[in-house]
């Protein structure tokens, strides 16, 4: 796809492809997009329509068109209506944008592989890049970034790749930005590694940071700097609907547990004791609630314990950052970089490239990176001509940063 002016400054389109669009996460990103753009509701919770990104160049809301795959055939009128009446959309929200889900699911096509589905890899991955190329042309966008926000797979075994790597694969070869927002393989399967390095095209993620871990990248730099000594960090997640069905899998509850750890890891500057264990209560449906228990000694060995309780609608806090990265990603892949963006981490568990661990750092490696989106956004000489992939790209596909 041919780079093209800035969508905020002259009307251009961008498309998001989502993986997983009938899903609670993906109605609610498509709903959130159409009330924000409609001012029925306020971005809450976005960060790139905060005024530190108004001058990075971002593709305006209105400009952001919507298609995707899924393997189930619910239209997402009715799956807005059914997370309206489960309190995560407002009331009435599905009728007043009922026209942009609509449009929205029009451009949603069959996912993958399902029970007695012959095809190899290779068919599976041509005809999901060209749903995705399609699509890009139906809409006119001048470049679309896939999104994965489909349920967590288990760890894979063996050589073949999951579903998640297959659809990662189909956005290379359509020429896509790609961000992974769960803790599914992705890009991160050995096969894919030297094919993303060759296509110099900017990716981020991993599994998106919206409650329990975004509570510990806080609370762990905190004892670090505050010199105290953690014994023991252990939680429990109670959560139902699509996520705690898929999570009841302990292999696929071992992949989203991996980022949560690591985090812990990471700003504590070593691992501790204790474990985190997940619950499918279906009654919750979209709704859950994390708890924590953090037992810490202070000053002569004194020891203490701090809980705390997270209750949240998960839906509601990926959505805005689903919107935030397709933004971000979008602006750049139009300014050329390449590569794993790190400065991404702020969003992620499990980021790609280097970067720190703590959410303070992370926001302010954020703002910076928005600040570099934003050289010369206003004239955007680079979109007229495109850019071509940095030769210079290193094996793990980061190149030169303009």
């Amino acid at each position: 796809m041919s780079a093209s002016p800035s969508a905020s400054s002259r009307g251009s389109r961008t498309g998001v492809w989502l993986i997983g669009a009938r899903g609670s996460v993906a109605t609610t990103v498509v709903a959130g997009c159409a009330a924000v753009t409609a001012g029925l509701h306020p971005p809450t919770g976005m960060v790139t329509e905060t005024p530190d990104f108004a001058d990075a160049g971002l593709p305006a809301l209105p400009s952001l068109v919507f298609g995707g795959h899924d393997t189930v055939d619910c239209p997402l009128p009715k799956r807005a209506e059914a997370l309206a009446a489960g309190g995560v959309l407002p009331h009435g929200l599905p009728s007043a944008v009922g026209a942009e889900l609509a449009a929205a699911d029009r451009e949603i096509r069959p996912g993958g592989p399902l029970p007695g589905d012959m095809r190899d890899e290779e068919a599976l991955i041509a005809a999901f890049a060209a749903d995705i190329t399609d699509f890009a042309r139906r809409s006119g966008a001048d470049r679309t970034v896939v999104v994965n926000v489909a349920s967590t797979e288990p760890v894979p075994t063996g050589g073949a790749l999951p579903a998640s790597s297959l659809y990662a694969a189909a956005a290379l070869r359509a020429g896509c930005p790609y961000v992974n927002f769960t803790p599914s393989t992705g890009l991160h399967h050995p096969a894919l590694s030297a094919p993303a390095a060759a296509s110099g095209l900017p990716y981020a993620g991993r599994d998106g940071k919206t409650g329990q871990t975004l509570l510990r990248s806080v609370l762990g730099p905190m004892f670090a700097q505050r010199a105290l000594a953690v014994r023991a960090w252990s939680g429990t997640n109670l959560l139902g609907g699509g996520d705690g069905a898929a999570l009841a899998d302990p292999a696929a509850a071992a992949a989203k547990n991996a980022g949560k750890e690591r985090v812990l890891a990471d700003t504590l500057g070593a691992p501790v004791e204790g474990e985190v264990h997940i619950d499918d209560v279906p009654a919750l449906g979209d709704w859950k609630t994390a708890w924590d228990h953090i037992a810490f000694d202070g000053f002569l060995g004194a020891r203490m314990v701090l809980q705390t309780t997270w209750q949240g609608c998960d839906s509601s806090l990926a959505a805005p950052l689903v919107l935030d990265l397709a933004r971000l990603v979008a602006r750049a892949h139009q300014r050329g970089l390449t590569g794993p963006l790190g400065e991404l981490g702020f969003y992620f568990k499990d980021p790609v490239g280097d970067g720190p661990s703590s959410l303070a750092e992370q926001y302010a490696e954020l703002k910076r990176f928005a600040g570099r989106l934003a050289d010369d956004a206003d004239s955007d000489s680079d979109s007229e001509t495109g850019f071509a992939p940095d030769a210079d790209a290193d094996a793990d596909g980061r190149g030169a940063r303009r």
